[in-house]
């Protein structure tokens, strides 16, 4: 067991909801946080450091990947970081893509693009 009681024993459900409330206090988290708000978390952030959706199955022990999908969300900071890795990428094929064309270029038309 990963949280027991005072004497080693499995809290009872009364006795978790509880010491939830006094831990969360203690850490300083609203009011409005859910213990299964600490699964939704994890699995989010797991995924946002590249862990893949097995990884992340693994990690938490469950059954099957829709339940792993149902604790995974995306918020706008890791949309803007996708939408900013994207654009990196087509910048650097547009460079690419650009380099290729005055290589083929003639020294005439190279001179006139500077």
């Amino acid at each position: 067991m990963l949280f027991v009681g005072e004497r080693g024993k499995p809290f009872r459900r009364s006795t978790f909801g509880r010491e939830w409330r006094k831990a969360r206090s203690v850490v300083g988290l609203p009011a409005d946080v859910r213990f299964y708000d600490l699964r939704h978390t994890g699995h989010t952030l797991t995924t946002r450091l590249g862990a893949t959706l097995k990884d992340t199955v693994v990690r938490v022990g469950q059954s099957t990947d829709r339940a792993a999908r149902i604790y995974q969300h995306s918020d706008t900071e890791r949309q803007r970081e996708v939408a900013s890795g994207l654009d990196t990428l087509m910048q650097a094929e547009r460079r690419k893509a650009a380099a290729k064309v005055d290589e083929q270029a003639s020294g005439t038309e190279r001179a006139r693009d500077t």
